[in-house]
Formats: structure tokens, sequence, C-alpha cells
């Protein structure tokens, strides 16, 4: 398997180069030539797989000769050692919980995996990792990568942007975690650390890669949940349906790859708040960035998300294409929390506001469509607990490991949003 840039700029590198890269030269995002096509055979069995053992082997068809098979094996046990249940909240409607990892989010699966091919791949010199965050991508990244020997993270995160609690989760860890509190939205934050990676004087002082969905193996890793939710369906002759809360596109982009390798998934929704770049494209062929707006879904608050790259890459560039397997919708904050309040009321479950974002997508799109229906819940309610309280008028249970993390002291660096700061920093850096 060999990898490309978005922006058709390099050669062709292996999946341990584009990993170790993070984005490439030309400051595109690396791409695999080709996407696998699964056999008949494979879906005659996939149902019987674990978590862990979806993970291995499609993982296996991306990873190709970057690494042994025994190694990958062992890997993806470790990584994807908890639970993803597909749960049915109505008829034909299911919710799939992604938050019973270590950091209750779903980006705990690609963060888990990252970390320790980036450890296996880096075992002989050190290594940073780069990330930005508007809230969850931080603490999954810096709980994946703590402790590991010879990989320093660096996370930025937009200074008031994120709950306490998903602030608490990376700036509290210490050891080989440094978290850098910018003066910005977390478009701001992405910008820098896309900048740092076409440094020349940045990439000369050492190695530098990132962990946040631009990187290969942050993402590719999310397709294995689609397999496993729709492992867990019940048989239907419907169209199948998922709609995905929408930030950076990396989690969209993953189910988009899975059912181009075969995956009977019939259309995806793309399920985001105001900050509706994408949406707006599917409607109108034109794709406009523009500043990102704060809102309750903070994960979702991105105003010119990356892996939209990889998207227009599988479809090649084509909006007709793109729009028969894509349908957009957005939400403003009033209608998140009169569906967090709905929901509640109509069933006592509990959604956390991105998870609202994609259920709320979801209904509206089967108003004219019979089909059966997953929404992505990507992080646990408590997560959001001031919002989801007052959305619901409940007292929320707060996981014990959640009530442990808000105790600790925050410790963060100040920084404008000046790349001058930053590569300040990076260069002043033992």
């Amino acid at each position: 398997m060999k990898y490309i840039s978005t922006n058709h700029g390099t050669h062709e590198t292996t999946f341990k180069d584009a990993v170790l890269k993070g984005l490439a030269p030309d400051s595109g995002l690396y791409y695999p030539i080709e996407i696998p096509q699964l056999s008949e055979e494979f879906f005659v069995t996939f149902k019987n797989k674990k978590l862990h053992e979806l993970g291995n082997y499609l993982m296996g068809l991306f990873s190709g000769d970057s690494i042994e098979k025994e190694m990958l094996q062992k890997l993806m046990k470790e990584a994807l050692n908890f639970e993803i249940p597909l749960v049915q909240v109505e008829e034909d409607v299911y919710s799939l919980e992604l938050f019973h990892g270590p950091t209750l989010a779903f980006k705990d699966v690609g963060a888990r995996v990252t970390a320790r091919l980036m450890a296996k791949f880096t075992s002989d010199y050190h290594s940073t990792i780069l990330v930005a965050t508007s809230g969850d991508t931080g603490s999954a990244v810096a709980n994946g990568f703590l402790g590991i020997e010879g990989v320093d993270v660096v996370v930025l995160y937009p200074k008031g942007m994120v709950s306490e609690i998903q602030e608490k989760q990376f700036t509290t860890l210490g050891k080989n975690i440094t978290a850098l509190e910018v003066n910005g939205t977390f478009d701001d934050c992405q910008a820098l650390v896309k900048k740092a990676f076409s440094d020349f004087e940045i990439r000369k002082k050492g190695h530098i890669s990132s962990a946040n969905s631009i990187s290969i193996a942050r993402f590719l890793p999310q397709m294995v949940y689609y397999f496993y939710a729709m492992a867990q369906l019940k048989e239907t002759r419907k169209q199948i349906i998922f709609s995905v809360p929408s930030g950076n596109y990396g989690n969209l982009t993953a189910g988009l790859f899975a059912k181009h390798m075969g995956l009977p998934i019939s259309k995806f929704i793309a399920a985001s708040n105001i900050n509706d770049v994408v949406p707006e494209y599917l409607k109108t062929a034109l794709y406009l960035p523009k500043p990102s707006v704060q809102t309750i879904s903070n994960a979702m608050d991105v105003g010119d998300p990356s892996n939209f790259a990889r998207i227009l890459e599988l479809y090649d560039h084509n909006w007709e294409r793109i729009t028969r397997d894509l349908i957009g919708y957005s939400f403003t904050d009033k209608e998140t929390i009169k569906t967090m309040s709905d929901m509640y009321k109509r069933t006592g479950y509990i959604l956390d506001p991105h998870g609202a974002v994609a259920y709320a997508a979801l209904k509206q799109y089967l108003v004219k469509n019979d089909a059966v229906g997953v929404f992505l819940e990507t992080a646990h309610p408590a997560k959001f607990k001031d919002t989801v309280e007052e959305a619901l008028s409940i007292k929320l249970e707060i996981p014990e490991s959640l009530q442990a993390t808000l105790k600790k002291k925050k410790f963060s660096i100040p920084m404008e949003n000046s790349f001058k700061d930053f590569k300040a920093f990076l260069l002043g850096r033992k």
C-alpha cells in the first residue's frame, strides 16, 4: 500500500513514512493510492469478529509491509480493548456509543492506535507530536501517548472554547504532555500546526508528526467502528443511513472509506452546527471556508475542515457523485438543546450536544425516507455537564474518572495566535 498527497505534489510513500510525517511536504494530506475491496467471504464472517479483530484485519489492508502482522495484532488488541455498543433508542433508530474508551470520547479509537504505531515506528529516536484540539482530540491523544518514552506531545487548544472537563483531561497530565492555551479559535490552532510542518527550521531541529485526523494513523482506525456497528444491526431490507456529527470530517471520511470498501451503507449525513461549510457545499457545489463560530457542540466548531480534501479525492472532485452518497444538515444551539430535551422527555436517553446534532439530522432525513438510521454519539454527556444539566433540568452522574480529573490542577502555557511565538517555543525546547 502506497500513499500520495492530496495536493499531488509529492512522490509515493509507505504507510510508515506517511504516519511519521503526519502531513505531506507540500502541505497536503496523505491518501492511499487505492481503496482495498473486501471479499464476499469477509462479509459472511465479519459479524463474528471482536472490535480489535476487525481493527487488525482492516488496518492490515492499509499498513502493508510497514508493520509485522504479529505486532499489528498485538497493537490493535491493546488499543481497542473497550466496547462500542449499538443501542436502540427508537424504532429503526440506533445510537452508536463511542464514549466507552478511557477518555469517554470517540477519538480514543484513533488516538490509541496512533500512539502505539508511533511508539513502534519511533523506537530508535525522539519525536514530537503536534495536535490541535477543539476538545476531545487533545484528551484522547494526550492520554494515548502519556508516558510513552521518546515521544513528546504538544496540544494546542483555543482559550475559553473547550469545556472544563475536556481542558482538565489534557492540562493535568504532566510528564511528556504540554498544553498551549492559544488566544484564538480551533482553526487558528490547526493553522499553526500545519504551518509548523512546512517550516524548514522546525523540521530540521527534530522529528515532528501529527495526531490530528490529518494523520492517516488517526482517521483510518475510525472506519473500524462502522463495520462493528453494521455487525450489531439486526437484519433489515431497509436502507441503512449513518448520521455523523462533523467538525474536521475525519470521522465521516473514515465512514466513506468503509462504504467504498464494500460496507453496505446507503447514505451518510454530514451533521453540523452553524459551522456549516460542508452542508452548504452539498447544496450549492461551492466550498467557501469561513471563520469558525463558537457553539455548545465545540468539537464541530471548524470553519475549514482539513479532511474535506480527502472526501474530494475519494470522489475525484465530482460534486454529483459526492451528493449521491452524502447529504448535509446544520442546526443552531437552540435547536440542539431542544433536541436533547425532547429526546430525554420521550425516551430517557441522554444525548451530548454532538450526538444531539447527529440525531436531529437523522430525524430530519427520516421524515421523507424509510430507512434504518444510526447516529454517532461521540462523547459521554458528562463531558458537557453544564450544558446537559441545563438542557434537561437534571443532575448528571459524573463518572469517577472524570471526578478525579476535575480535582487536579491545570497546567498550560498561554500563547498568542502567532506562528513566530509558536516557532520560538518549538525551537526552544530541548
